[in-house]
């Protein structure tokens, strides 16, 4: 596998600076999971609940925000995708879930990076039995752990 990743504005939020490295292991250990190698590039970057909210409505047509948007922008074979993860409301999630931020950051960075690959859920409470959320989970539980 070679792929570039690029972490971009990690370091602007909280509960992001300092786990850059994480956050490519989780792109890493997302684009493990692909059937093929893979080369290509892959941008995440992190932005504001307000830019998020611009992205959705502009390229999707959606008028609030969401917590990620991931854009596959393959070009032939090769691997090529933006992901914009919302520390924002990462932050929101944490909290009613009672997990830490980073971890919720780690299950945005790995959800967009299966939808690059070209993962696909259900909407609602059916995408938590969906194989995309299932496997989304054993990465995340792989990479931080389990919680009490």
């Amino acid at each position: 596998m070679s792929v570039d990743i690029q972490i971009n504005r990690f370091d602007e939020w909280p509960a992001a600076a300092g786990f850059g490295a994480l956050f490519e292991a989780a792109a890493i250990a997302a684009l493990a999971t692909a059937d093929r190698p893979l080369d290509g590039e892959l941008s995440i970057t992190f932005v504001s609940e307000l830019e998020i909210q611009d992205l959705n409505r502009r390229y999707l047509g959606v008028p609030h925000a969401t917590d990620v948007i991931a854009f596959d922008l393959a070009v032939a074979d090769e691997l090529l995708g933006d992901i914009y993860v919302s520390p924002a409301l990462a932050q929101g999630a944490s909290g009613e879930l009672g997990i830490p931020e980073v971890e919720e950051l780690v299950r945005l960075v790995v959800h967009g990076v299966l939808h690059v690959l070209g993962h696909e859920h259900e909407e609602g409470e059916a995408r938590y039995a969906s194989p995309m959320f299932q496997l989304q989970e054993r990465i995340v539980k792989r990479l931080t752990g389990d919680r009490p």
